[in-house]
Parts: structure tokens; sequence; C-alpha cells
């Protein structure tokens, strides 16, 4: 794949892989993105996966020819980008690696070397020339790892922009973009809203025409439809209108009642209204839903003095990211001593900005004119908020 003139691609598509990091379900795969940028030097951004350092290599000589790699540029030390660093420094002998200090010291955590005698040490702002390219770098710290770096081309307009602007996916999947985008963006960099608000700052200045990521595709046209959506997503702002309901239920008297809230926010002209059964449900997916939509209701049992394993799971997802500038509705069903509502309050008491709503609903054991009352007050007071 050719980027610009001078910008190849050489990464790789990955369909043997079932979780992404252990935990996102990726039934497309994923793309570990590598690129080659030749000039009077050339340099390498970033390897692939372990599993494909043969492939890898084979891309970056059916690009670079007989011309051999003059620099191997890190900017993410996580596996998945650093595995075949070692690999890439024994086939090119004489290559440099360019990385921040704190990559430099996981490479000899993970490699028991960090190649000391050829390496360059950068930080923000530094340059490297190539020839008719200069690399301008940026700290990028925290997104989502502490050694981050991006770069940024300043003849072609291309930011290689590490994690930033990544999605689950292989790119010979042709899917949309967002979705993909949004669920990895929340799993897998949402907990560090601030620190990627920072880069986009750093990033605004720039005159940008390409972006390189390193996972999913690479992004040339309508880059402010990419940017504006990433902007919404770090500064945790409501990217649509909608109730997304969460709940778990074990005898379907829970069940019941989200259904029936649902089906009253629906004919109240609730935009839109999701609803997802936290033990079936992608939890990832529930929790893209709950970052994305501006209104969450919380809907599970009383379990053993607490609430169902699957909404604390969820509840622990939402306030390990930061969740935050929503409004919250709560429903209960206990059969004798019903404390879930509080638990699930004070499980995300530490979040910003959070708007409980005065209607709390209780169910005990099922539903009766009085809990269905309650709902129809929830839902009203949802579609007026």
């Amino acid at each position: 794949m050719e980027i610009t003139s001078d910008i190849k691609y050489v990464g790789v598509n990955d369909h043997e892989i079932d979780l992404f990091e252990g935990m996102y379900t990726v039934e497309n795969g994923m793309a570990y993105n590598s690129y080659v940028m030749m000039d009077g030097q050339t340099a390498v951004f970033d390897t692939v996966d372990a599993r494909f350092g043969g492939e890898w290599l084979d891309n970056i000589k059916n690009v670079s020819g007989d011309t051999a790699p003059d620099y191997l540029i890190i900017q993410h030390m996580e596996p998945d980008h650093s595995a075949n660093i070692a690999k890439f420094m024994e086939t090119y002998k004489d290559a440099k690696v360019v990385s921040s200090a704190k990559a430099f010291t996981m490479m000899k955590q993970f490699f028991g070397t960090d190649f000391s005698e050829r390496q360059v040490v950068v930080k923000d702002g530094d340059t490297l020339s190539l020839g008719k390219h200069t690399l301008t770098f940026i700290a990028a710290p925290m997104v989502h790892w502490p050694e981050v770096i991006v770069t940024y081309d300043t003849l072609d307009k291309v930011l290689f922009s590490a994690d930033a602007f990544g999605k689950f996916g292989a790119l010979d999947v042709d899917e949309e973009w967002a979705c993909e985008a949004r669920r990895y963006y929340f799993g897998i960099v949402g907990k560090y809203g601030v620190q990627a608000q920072n880069l986009l700052k750093k990033a605004s200045a720039l005159d940008i025409q390409t972006i390189c990521p390193l996972h999913g595709p690479v992004l040339k046209e309508n880059l402010d439809y990419y940017i504006g959506l990433y902007n919404t997503w770090t500064s945790y702002s409501v990217e649509s209108e909608g109730v997304v309901i969460a709940y778990s239920s074990v005898y379907g008297n829970t069940k019941k009642a989200v259904e029936l809230l649902a089906d009253k926010l629906q004919k109240k002209g609730c935009p839109k209204v999701v609803v997802n059964d936290l033990a079936r449900c992608d939890m990832a997916e529930a929790v893209e839903d709950a970052f994305r939509y501006g209104k969450l209701v919380l809907a599970t049992i009383t379990y053993n003095g607490d609430v169902f394993p699957f909404m604390r799971e969820f509840l622990h997802n939402l306030a390990e990211r930061n969740y935050q500038k929503r409004t919250i509705g709560l429903m209960e069903n206990g059969s004798w001593a019903p404390t879930a509502a509080k638990t699930m309050q004070k499980m995300l008491e530490g979040c910003k900005e959070l708007t409980f709503t005065e209607h709390t609903v209780k169910i005990l054991s099922a539903l009766n004119d009085e809990s269905q009352a309650a709902i129809d007050a929830l839902a009203e007071e949802l579609c007026n908020k």
C-alpha cells in the first residue's frame, strides 16, 4: 500500500487472533501497522506482533529492495508493536533504533538489551532529518503507555499517531470505522482522556493531511470527522442523544421491567434506546454504548447483599475509565432487602459530573402497580432532562 510516494505500508493482518489483549473480541481480526519512509535515509516505523515477524521483514524487503533501513522508530513498546525489534536489529546490523528514554528501559526488560550502542533517544520537540523529510517527535505519555511518542512528517504532512485513532479489525475487511474505533478507544485508551486531549491539542497546531495509526486504516479523507469524534471521546462528551439500559436479570422479572421502560421511552419519543443484557452482550460494546449516549439506566437485582456480578463488572469498567458527564437512572429488584440502587450509586461515587435521576425504581420480586408507576415516572424524567 502506498501512503505517499515516499511512505509505504508494511504492516500485517491477523485473522488468527480471537481476543485482543486477552479480553476484546475481534471477529474481524486485527491489523498491526508498520510503515517505511524512503528518503536519503530510510526509516521504519514500529514492528508487528511476534507471530508475523518473518512476513513483516519480507514486506520491508519488498519495499526497500537492496536499501537497508537506517532507522527503526519505535513509538510504542506494547508487544504487538515492538516484539520484532531484536529480530530487526539482527537483520539490519547498521540500523539505529529511535525512541523515548522510557522505551529503552522497557526494551531492556523485554529483550535483555537496550541496544545502547545503536540507540537514538528523542524527547518532545526533537527532530530527525532523513533528507527531504524532517520528522518531529511529540511526547504522548499514557496514550496509552508512559513511553509513547508520535511522529509528524513535515514534508508530506503525515502524523504517525501510535495507538491514537486506532481501530479493531484487519485491513482486508470492509467495515464502518466509528463503531470499532469507539470500542477500541474506550476499551484501550478510555481511562486516559486527559492525556489524549493533550495530544490532540499538540496535533491541532500541525497541518495534518494523513493519519497513520498502529491499528486500523490509514486516514486521509474527511479528517475533520475523525478528529471531531476523537475530540468528543477524549473529552467524555456526549456523542449521541439517547438512553442506554444496562441490566442483569436472573428469573426474568427485572428484564420485564427493563422492557417496559424501553417501550415507554420509545413511545415518549426518545431518539434512541439501547438495551444491553450484561450477562450475554459483549461487555466492551456495553461500555462503548455507555460512553456514546448521554443517559444510562442501571437495572439489577440485589445479590448476596451486593449487585449481580455482571453489573459489578460493568460498573467497574465505567469507573476505571473515568465515566462522567452523564445522567444516571437506577432500577433495583429484591425479594426481602433490595439495596442494589444504593450499591450501584456508591460504586460510581468517584466519577465526575454524574446526575442521578430523582426517580429510582424499586421492584419487590415482580412488577406491580407501584413499580410500574415508578417506571413511567422515570421514563418521563429521562425524556425531559
